[in-house]
């Protein structure tokens, strides 16, 4: 753990500073929040997972000084009496149950859950001219500090979450944002920007996710960036074999997430990801909760062991066999902490 002597710590920072920090160093500015948000049925399954859910295709329209988007939500409405639980999952796939989505194991834990594919929002290359980035890079081309596909993705979410809010059998106060690998991240950055979330949830978002980039195995800055330049802001290509001279690190992402829950799950064989430096991620955030009266991370003072978990405190963890994947297990682990809290 000597890494985390030699990082910079957010503990004395407000939350602002790390809020425009990262989005000035990392992610960029994303696109203003100040829209209307209206839905429209588009199909109806109401003998969905058994009866035991309805599923409802929705197109969710946003208007606002940047003109409008549209795009598709999934929504499956779990039936039990009183107002549910409920997660925003940012998904890789349209298709409801999904390899990522166990919707009926989800929905059998008594939560509903609202989900939307990424690329129906904007696709995942350099090209700005289509879906949502069309709409508010109207030439295609962005600024230095603009925001790149992870902040147009984050703002979907959190337009997903104006419309959560409008329905009266969800718990407004219990809906968890969640996502995998770069929807981790995604997650991850809608938690930090919206306090209304109950909490984040990042699994194996690894390198400029949930893991520390410094001293970190597997994917680098230098490496992401390499492939994927246009999830960033065009600034933070910079920090490339050059992370040593950040002037923060990915904690900061999950500290920013206060002051409410925050997740993260890592697994043993996604080396990639790096779920040394997630783990340490969690551990170097906590002091940010801590010293504004939550408990952090609540840890052994060691490295996790595959197949621990740990969910005392407002940053919970679980460590899993296996490979880069969301499956059943990660998804009832982020239940039995959500039940938790």
């Amino acid at each position: 753990m000597e890494l985390l002597k030699k990082i910079p710590m957010p503990d004395n920072m407000e939350k602002g500073e790390i809020i425009d920090l990262l989005l000035r160093e990392e992610y960029g500015y994303l696109p203003k929040d100040d829209v209307k948000v209206s839905a429209e049925l588009i199909e109806e399954d109401k003998k969905f997972c058994a009866g035991k859910a309805v599923l409802h295709k929705l197109r969710l329209t946003c208007k606002g000084d940047f003109g409008e988007f549209s795009f598709p939500v999934m929504y499956s409405k779990q039936l039990s009496e009183g107002k549910k639980p409920c997660f925003i999952h940012i998904n890789f796939s349209p298709n409801v149950p999904d390899k990522y989505q166990p919707t009926e194991e989800i929905v059998d834990h008594g939560y509903s859950i609202l989900s939307f594919f990424y690329q129906d929002v904007t696709s995942d290359d350099d090209d700005f001219t289509n879906g949502l980035a069309g709409v508010i890079y109207p030439d295609g081309k962005r600024g230095e500090y603009d925001c790149g596909k992870i902040g147009l993705w984050a703002w979907a979410a959190m337009r997903v979450m104006d419309y959560a809010q409008t329905l009266p059998e969800i718990d407004s106060e219990r809906i968890t944002v969640a996502g995998h690998s770069r929807l981790g991240k995604t997650a991850l950055l809608a938690g930090m920007l919206d306090e209304r979330f109950f909490c984040a949830v990042s699994n194996n978002s690894g390198s400029c996710g949930a893991a520390i980039s410094r001293e970190k195995d597997g994917e680098t800055i230098a490496d992401i960036c390499r492939v994927f330049p246009f999830w960033f802001s065009k600034h933070y290509l910079k920090y490339c074999n050059n992370e040593d001279n950040l002037p923060f690190d990915q904690h900061y992402l999950l500290a920013a997430n206060y002051p409410h829950l925050v997740y993260v799950a890592s697994a043993e064989g996604d080396i990639w990801a790096g779920p040394k430096n997630e783990y340490l991620s969690c551990i170097a955030a906590s002091g940010y909760f801590e010293k504004r009266g939550k408990t952090g991370f609540v840890h052994p003072d060691r490295l996790a062991e595959v197949g621990e978990a740990f969910h005392d405190g407002s940053i919970g963890y679980h460590y899993r066999t296996g490979t880069h994947f969301q499956s059943r297990y990660d998804w009832v682990k982020y239940i039995e902490f959500l039940n938790k809290h």
